[in-house]
């Protein structure tokens, strides 16, 4: 996808930050439109397809978590989060919740652009990867039944396991790659997660939630292993 053919929406309700991010990637050949609040990200989302979302969290009345989850149930357009700097948990809840990437304020151009391209291309790429890959729509994790298409996993006795956006991503990868050793980096590629450093604990933190959800014994785990020295590998023949 070039850039002129790419369509970024900017949702600030700062005005000087919508003009700054549109100049800036204006000029870089992008076609940028601009929203002030939920609202108006709406109307533009009604009018037009977009490629990718710029969104700030801290917007007075619906703020950006709230615009971010509204926008899941329907839409997986990327979404890249702006957090006032040191805002770590809104950045957690925020990546859980679906966003592809986060940057903090007072933005870095050059960074934004990096990641805008980074997003861009991940996302391309795992559109090429599902059109030339296996179709994967369900997956066995010990008692637990992952439904990929309906994005829910249930027990053996039709209850539902309550499932943040992470935890399914990151089931839906170790789903796709059955019986292949994934390292940290790998994963939160798959899991649309690449703004977390793969040499960062907050990959092997995630695991070890999921565990406590689906493992009969979260301390000597047998759906998701872990293999010394190289990543996490979901081979549910050896369980």
């Amino acid at each position: 996808m070039d850039n002129k053919s790419t369509r970024i929406l900017v949702c600030d309700d700062e005005q000087d930050v919508r003009e700054m991010l549109q100049e800036y990637l204006g000029k870089r050949g992008f076609d940028v439109t601009t929203a002030a609040n939920a609202q108006e990200l709406r109307a533009v989302l009604a009018r037009t397809g977009t490629d990718l979302i710029i969104l700030d969290i801290n917007m007075p009345g619906e703020d950006g978590l709230a615009v971010l989850r509204s926008l899941r149930a329907d839409n997986q357009v990327p979404v890249i989060m702006l957090t006032a700097a040191g805002e770590v948990i809104d950045r957690i809840v925020g990546l859980e919740m679906g966003a592809d990437d986060y940057l903090g304020k007072p933005v870095d151009l050059r960074e934004l652009e990096a990641r805008v391209k980074a997003v861009l291309r991940r996302k391309g790429e795992a559109a090429d990867k599902k059109d030339s890959s296996a179709k994967v729509d369900t997956a066995q994790f010990g008692d637990y039944l992952l439904d990929i298409q309906a994005a829910k996993m249930t027990a053996s006795d039709g209850s539902e396991l309550p499932l943040t956006a992470m935890e399914f991503n990151l089931l839906k990868a170790f789903a796709q790659n059955k019986g292949r050793v994934l390292n940290r980096d790998q994963i939160l590629e798959q899991a649309h997660d690449r703004s977390w450093d793969p040499f960062d604990r907050s990959i092997d933190i995630r695991i070890s939630r999921l565990r406590r959800k689906i493992e009969k014994n979260p301390e000597k785990p047998t759906i998701i292993r872990t293999v010394r020295g190289l990543g996490y590998v979901y081979d549910p023949e050896l369980s």
